[in-house]
C-alpha cells in the first residue's frame, strides 16, 4: 500500500507542468510550437535559453519535492525501504509529467524530471548523472542522446550499487523490485524518444545550442549541414 501512495503523490506533483504554464504567461502553448513536447529542450528552443533553464529547474524541483515528501513520511516507519519508495515517489512524478491527466496525458519526456530523481536519490548517481549528460552533451550538442545514456548509466548504476549494499537493509527481493522500476522507466524513456531514435541512427537528430554565438559557430564550421 505505501508504494501506491508514493506512487499517487509523485504523480500529483509531476502534474505541475512547467513548460506549459510558463508558455501559457507568455501567452503560447508549448506543444503547439516546435517540437510540440512539454518539456525543456522545446521550451528553450522556442523561447530561448533563460525561459529553458527555468522549466528545467522546475520540472526538477517536483520530482526532488516529491521524493522529499516521501522521505519524511515514511522515513521513520519503513527506514529499510526508504530508497525504494523514494524510487516510487519519483517514477510517479515522472508519470505525471509524461501523462497529465488534464492535458489529455500529453506532457513531456520526462528526463528533467528524472534529473530531479537522480539529485535527490544518492549523491553517487548525481555524479554519474552531470558526467554521463553533459560529457555528451558539450561533445555532440545532442540533448536526446545523452538523455538516452543517462537512462542507460542509471539502470546499470542501480544494479552495482544494489548489489554492492549501498541501499541498505533492502532484501534481495526489494532490490530485483527496483532494477524492474529503473527498467520500466528507461524504457518508457526510449519509446518517448523513438522518434529521436531515429533521427539519431540517420544523423540527423537536431542539435541544440544554449547560445546563439555556439549555434552560429558550429554551422560556420559546417557550411553543409
Amino acid at each position: 500500500m505505501e508504494r501506491v501512495i508514493c506512487l499517487i503523490i509523485g504523480y500529483v506533483f509531476g502534474l505541475f507542468q512547467t513548460a506549459y504554464f510558463y508558455g501559457k504567461a507568455h501567452g503560447i502553448d508549448i506543444r503547439q510550437h516546435g517540437s510540440g513536447n512539454a518539456g525543456t529542450t522545446n521550451t528553450l528552443r522556442v523561447l530561448g535559453t533563460k525561459a529553458g533553464l527555468i522549466v528545467l529547474a522546475g520540472d526538477c524541483l517536483k520530482c526532488m519535492a516529491a521524493v522529499w515528501i516521501v522521505r519524511l513520511t515514511f522515513g521513520r516507519i519503513y527506514p529499510d525501504m526508504i530508497y525504494l519508495l523514494s524510487l516510487y515517489a519519483g517514477a510517479g512524478a515522472i508519470l505525471g509529467h509524461n501523462y497529465p491527466f488534464y492535458m489529455n496525458f500529453k506532457g513531456g519526456k520526462g528526463i528533467a524530471a528524472t534529473a530531479g530523481l537522480i539529485l535527490s536519490f544518492h549523491p553517487y548517481f548525481i555524479v554519474m548523472g552531470v558526467l554521463v549528460f553533459f560529457g555528451t552533451f558539450f561533445t555532440t550538442h545532442l540533448v536526446s542522446l545523452g538523455s538516452l545514456l543517462v537512462y542507460a548509466a542509471f539502470v546499470i548504476q542501480m544494479v552495482l550499487c544494489g548489489q554492492s549494499g549501498l541501499f541498505g537493509g533492502l532484501s534481495q527481493v526489494q532490490l530485483y523490485e527496483m532494477y524492474a522500476l529503473s527498467g520500466i522507466l528507461a524504457g518508457m524513456a526510449y519509446w518517448k524518444h523513438r522518434e529521436n531514435i531515429v533521427r539519431l541512427l540517420h544523423g540527423n537528430e537536431r542539435k541544440t545550442y544554449l547560445f546563439k554565438k555556439n549555434k552560429v559557430e558550429a554551422e560556420e564550421s559546417n557550411p553543409k549541414k
